[in-house]
């Protein structure tokens, strides 16, 4: 299962996406470095069914948590603190995608090229510009690390709700964490400068 409907902002696999300065060569390493391998892959494709309608109820628990964290709602807001209720629900359209694009899609070029952009979508160099938003500019990479958690943690009960045996549940949800942390990784990229990635 891949996109649903129109997404604003949602430019997966066009020519609007960056191109990503990581080769697949190294995504291969870095798989390997999450020990991310073809038994994620199948549980990811099981996760993927499993938590397609779910989505807005995952969702509703990820913004419930960020909405009450003033620190994080600021980066859907203006500088003097008023949420921007348009731009929080485009971005949330897009986190939407990306749990069934983490799950569904193959992780190749097209994949590669997306996980630039969204990470650039959270530095000064393109926050706020797919929007229009009159936001903050950047998201602190410190809070793009530490929202693994809360996003894997949260997922197990929605992996268990469809009767799948503790050792399937378990598999998918090892396999979501290690795709999180991959494209956690991933995203850092355009923080960083020179080879310091």
């Amino acid at each position: 299962m891949t996109q649903q409907k129109t997404i604003p902002g949602y430019t997966y696999g066009t020519g609007e996406a960056a191109r990503s300065p990581v080769t697949l060569a190294e995504l291969a390493r870095l798989k390997e470095s999450v020990l991310f391998g073809p038994a994620d892959e199948a549980a990811l494709r099981q996760a993927g069914t499993v938590l397609a309608d779910q989505v807005e109820d995952v969702l509703d628990v990820w913004y419930g948590f960020v909405l009450a964290h003033p620190f994080l709602v600021a980066y859907f807001s203006t500088p003097d603190g008023q949420l921007i209720d348009d731009y929080q629900r485009r971005v949330r359209a897009r986190f939407g995608q990306w749990i069934l694009d983490t799950c569904n899609r193959p992780y190749d070029q097209a994949w590669l090229d997306y996980a630039e952009e969204i990470g650039l979508r959270h530095t000064a160099a393109k926050k706020n510009t797919t929007d229009d938003a009159p936001s903050v500019p950047l998201i602190n990479l410190r809070y793009l690390i530490a929202f693994i958690v809360p996003i894997t943690v949260t997922i197990r009960p929605f992996l268990a709700r469809k009767g799948h045996g503790p050792d399937e549940v378990e598999a998918m949800y090892q396999a979501w964490f290690k795709a999180v942390t991959l494209q956690a990784a991933l995203w850092s990229r355009p923080y960083t400068a020179g080879d310091a990635w």
